[in-house]
């Protein structure tokens, strides 16, 4: 059985490695509320830029802007 904030970490890498703006906005949220922390949140972001290249840094910084939103 895989937790709800693990299942929303990985939601939140194929976001960014998707290119979708509002899945990012969404899923770093709904993983924040699991109880995911902002190292957790930091290290999905590196691994979704891993499988993504170059287009996902763009949509990676965005995902890490939302993540110093929302966890502040």
């Amino acid at each position: 059985y895989m937790s709800i904030k693990y299942k929303e970490l990985m939601a939140t890498a194929i976001a960014i490695a998707s290119r979708c703006d509002g899945c990012i906005a969404a899923h770093v949220a709904a993983a924040l509320k699991a109880g995911a922390s902002k190292q957790e949140l930091v290290e999905t972001i590196d691994v979704a830029i891993l499988m993504g290249g170059g287009p996902a840094v763009i949509y990676g910084t965005q995902a890490l802007a939302a993540v110093d939103e929302l966890a502040s």
